[in-house]
Order: C-alpha cells, then sequence, then structure tokens
C-alpha cells in the first residue's frame, strides 16, 4: 500500500484532497500519515472529513480513521459510482468549511463514473483560505473544459464566515477524452473585458457600493464593468470578484470583508491580486496552476503553461501525483513561470 506523508512540503490538506482523489480514480489504495500536522489545527477537519466521507461514499470505499482531528487515513477504494448524492460540511460539527475544497476533492472522481452525477453540498461558499464559489464557477470549470471534463455548478445560498450553511448543485458529466494530445497555456493574448463583482449578504447594500467605487476609481484605465448584488445568506459576508477576460484565458482575483476591515480594503486587495498577475507573463494564475495538474493528468495530455508564481503548493502537489502516477513527468522554470506536464 502506498504510503503518503502529509507533512511533506506545503503540508496542507491538499496532499489529502489529491490523494483521495488520485486513489479512487486509479484505485489505489494508500495510507496517509501526519496530516496536516504543521497546521495551528493539525488532523482532519470538517471541511476534510466531509471530502473523505464523500469520495469513500462515491468509490465504496473501505476507510479507517475517518475521524475528526484523526492525523492518519487509511483508505481502499472500489467502483466509482455516478448518481445523486448529498454532503454537508457541518454534518459533524458546525462548520464554515468550504464547499469548494470538498469539490475539489470530489470533481476528478465524479468525472470517472460510468453515468452523470448531481451533487448538492452544504457548507461555505465565501470563506478564507479557500476559492470563492465564483472562482470555482468562472474560472476552474471553464478552463477544465478545455480537456474535456464538463461540469456546472449552481449557487443557491450563500455562506460566509463564521456560519456557511450555503448549497451549491454539482453536476457532473462522464469524462469523455477528446482529439488533442496538447494544450499550452503560453500567451494571454489581448485583454477583453473586466469585470467588477461586488456582493453583500444581510448588510448594507451601501458596502457593496463602496467596493466597487474604490475598484473602479484603481482600474478605471481598464473601462471595467460592474455588478452590485445583495444575496441571501445566512449570516453575514461581504466580498469583491475580479473577473479578467483575456483572448486565451480568464482569470478571477478576490477579497472577502471581514469585521473590522473597510469595504475600501476590501476591494484594493482584490485590485492588488489582478494589477500583479496583469504586470506579469503568466497565464495561468498561480492559484489555478496549483489545481490543473490533477485533471491533467487525469487527462492524459501533454500541457505546458507559464503561471505569474511558482508556489509551494504547486509543487508539493505534483509531489503527491508523482506518487501515484510514478510514470507522469514534470518539469518547472522557475524563472520563466514555466510549468511542464507529460
Amino acid at each position: 500500500m502506498l504510503t503518503i506523508d502529509g507533512s511533506y512540503g506545503e503540508g496542507g490538506g491538499q496532499i489529502l484532497r489529491t490523494s483521495l482523489s488520485l486513489s479512487a480514480c486509479l484505485k489505489k489504495p494508500f495510507f496517509i500519515i501526519n496530516i496536516r500536522k504543521g497546521r495551528k489545527k493539525p488532523g482532519i477537519l470538517p471541511q476534510h472529513l466531509t471530502g473523505i466521507n464523500a469520495i469513500a461514499k462515491i468509490c465504496e470505499a473501505t476507510v479507517e480513521n475517518n475521524e475528526l482531528y484523526s492525523l492518519s487515513l487509511k483508505f481502499i477504494p472500489k467502483n466509482i459510482i455516478g448518481g445523486e448524492y448529498y454532503f454537508n460540511v457541518a454534518e459533524k460539527k458546525r462548520s464554515a468549511g468550504a464547499i469548494t475544497l470538498v469539490i475539489q476533492a470530489i470533481l476528478p472522481v465524479l468525472f470517472f463514473a460510468s453515468k452523470p452525477s448531481k451533487v448538492i453540498l452544504e457548507g461555505g461558499t465565501h470563506v478564507p483560505f479557500s476559492p470563492i464559489f465564483d472562482y470555482l464557477e468562472n474560472i476552474l470549470i471553464p478552463t477544465i473544459k478545455k480537456f474535456s471534463f464538463f461540469c456546472k455548478a449552481k449557487i443557491e445560498r450563500y455562506g460566509f464566515y463564521p456560519v456557511g450553511d450555503g448549497k451549491v448543485i454539482l453536476e457532473v458529466e462522464p469524462f469523455k477524452k477528446g482529439n488533442q494530445n496538447i494544450i499550452e497555456f503560453l500567451e494571454r493574448g489581448k485583454l477583453e473585458k473586466i469585470k467588477i463583482i461586488s456582493k453583500v449578504g444581510k448588510l448594507d447594500k451601501s458596502i457593496a457600493h463602496r467596493q466597487v467605487e474604490k475598484a473602479y476609481q484603481l482600474l478605471k484605465n481598464f473601462n471595467p464593468e460592474t455588478t452590485v448584488e445583495e444575496v441571501e445568506s445566512i449570516s453575514p459576508g461581504t466580498y469583491t470578484f475580479i473577473l479578467a477576460q483575456f483572448e486565451n484565458i480568464v482569470a478571477g482575483f478576490s477579497s472577502l470583508g471581514e469585521i473590522g476591515k473597510p469595504a475600501e480594503k476590501v476591494a484594493e486587495e482584490a485590485v492588488k491580486e489582478f494589477l500583479e498577475y496583469y504586470n506579469s507573463k503568466g497565464v495561468i494564475d498561480y492559484h489555478l496552476a496549483d489545481q490543473l495538474p490533477v485533471f491533467i493528468v487525469l487527462s492524459n495530455i501533454f500541457c505546458r503553461y507559464k503561471t505569474n508564481k511558482i508556489t509551494n503548493h504547486l509543487k508539493t502537489n505534483l509531489w503527491v501525483i508523482k506518487n501515484f502516477l510514478p510514470e507522469k513527468n514534470f518539469t518547472i522554470k522557475e524563472e520563466e513561470g514555466l510549468v511542464e506536464i507529460y
């Protein structure tokens, strides 16, 4: 049985999520130790447990130590079963754990079911230290479509930290390999459109307007479109999301509101992320650069991409993949921000 050291490299929950996804897709059992050992709260947290139990159910796995705060886990997958599922991050303990991170774990697996799947998930949709739903919907899903992975996600209720309780519906089609053998992301092309999206739930709409006004002021040379919206949520929250559409790629940058943080600061943080990317030669933003490799290796397509930042998170994820797929090769040229996966 393959053994994975969960404290390697970046040492976070991504090691567990990638291991679970690849184990189920490849039918390779694994044992992971030192899960998130270096974190402030080490071990399995509610969103990780939801991902474990979700994949275990989807692939009829035998699991040991799937308990909150456990530092180890044994996972033996069987057959991937498509269909209808419901998963709640707060099932075992009240939590605003990220739905998007659970989706990150289960999505590769559901692509390899023999029939379509529909999954209802409840938990956090816009919470710290995870991709927000807008990023999943507008960046990840359209990009993996280029590798013949087809799915769609719809948000029915927003879930802000610390309560969560958002609701997302995910629909996934079985993977059918396309004709392409090589995909490259080496040039962004011309910036075609930029959109500033500002939303609030259970807060005064003026906060969202202040966020948009500040972001627009900072980006007025790009002539951005703007959207302000009040959304349904159980607890108060707000965010700014900047969506940048280039000829060859779409990129997204966000910032979340929190108690004591001025609306203008929320806007400034999202704009700063966008400008750092825009002023680089990167094509795939560094968050997407971390998430793509699993889909690339499962599609069995040669891929080269430039990113605006080579992160330890990315390197760690490639290390996990190499453990499960030793025949795969990776080249990283940090000075160019170039990643090759073949």
